[in-house]
């Protein structure tokens, strides 16, 4: 059996005890480790699990995918992903190619981001399409997520912003010249990615994202059971562009675009985490138009 196995999304502790057994009778266990990261190491994952776990990188994932899925038609292999198996489009490959071998497969669920975004106060039933924002470059700023934003505002839904991360990527100079030499891992910071999509609006020019009238919540290391260590602040945009980046806690960072089907509920459950509670029921109320004791 070929085992993706959700680790959820932060610690050791999180992996189900389907999962977990899944994990214990496999011979070889692999960790997915480019489309998100977990809070503890390699590791730590091993000591609990107790069994060896294998790195799995972009290159093996995508170009060696029948090293991963060797044998598993006669013995059990586990892929772990953090989150939930189907986070990421590389997983449902994965899966497809094992099917396409005659390999049995199982998928065993998690918590993912897409479903603990409610931690911010906003109900799930009201989320749009999810999207991905990506680092900019001098030559390179694609924009197609807008497009997305731009249907889910028409919709008054919410729009989750999945932030980039760069891990075990090379230059273009070592890209180009084959040198197996990777750049130190990085995460997209919120101002970064405020940044980033005021940029895109200022060349669209839609009017889907206004600086002082579209309220937005981040959030970082949800779900976590260390205190302080999750964090989620809620503000207009321009309110989060300018905060100190020590308030958004560590990575990995989302952000949510919220939508003007706000219902007032959610903005009681945001008041704690507003950058400037007056502001935040101000523009809920004169923007959003949603009516507030």
């Amino acid at each position: 059996m070929f085992y993706a196995v959700g680790l959820g999304l932060c610690d050791e502790k999180d992996i189900t005890i389907r999962g977990l057994e899944a994990v214990k009778r496999s011979t070889r266990v692999y960790l997915e480790a480019y489309t998100s990261i977990l809070m503890v190491s390699k590791e730590k994952l091993e000591e609990f699990y107790g069994r060896p776990v294998i790195l799995a990188d972009r290159e093996m994932v995508e170009l060696q995918s029948d090293e991963i899925l060797r044998d598993a038609d006669k013995e059990d292999v586990s892929f772990l992903v953090v989150g939930d198996p189907f986070g990421a489009t590389t997983h449902t490959d994965l899966l497809l190619r094992a099917r396409a071998l005659g390999i049995q497969t199982r998928v065993i669920h998690n918590a993912s981001i897409m479903n603990a975004v409610g931690a911010c106060g906003l109900q799930l039933y009201n989320f749009g399409q999810a999207v991905s924002l990506v680092f900019f470059t001098e030559t390179w700023k694609p924009d197609s997520f807008y497009d997305h934003i731009r249907e889910n505002a028409d919709l008054g839904m919410h729009t989750l912003v999945l932030l980039d991360i760069k891990v075990k990527e090379q230059s273009e100079e070592n890209l180009i010249r084959g040198r197996k030499i990777y750049e130190p891992p990085r995460y997209m910071s919120i101002p970064t990615a405020v940044s980033q999509l005021l940029d895109v609006e200022a060349t669209r020019k839609q009017g889907v994202l206004a600086p002082d009238s579209t309220l937005a919540i981040a959030l970082s290391r949800v779900g976590s059971q260390t205190d302080g260590e999750q964090r989620i602040v809620c503000g207009t945009l321009r309110e989060l562009a300018v905060q100190e980046s020590s308030i958004f806690g560590e990575p990995l960072h989302s952000l949510v675009i919220v939508g003007r089907r706000l219902h007032p509920l959610e903005v009681e459950f945001a008041e704690v985490f507003a950058v400037n509670k007056d502001n935040l029921r101000n523009v809920a109320r004169t923007v959003y138009g949603c009516t507030l004791d």
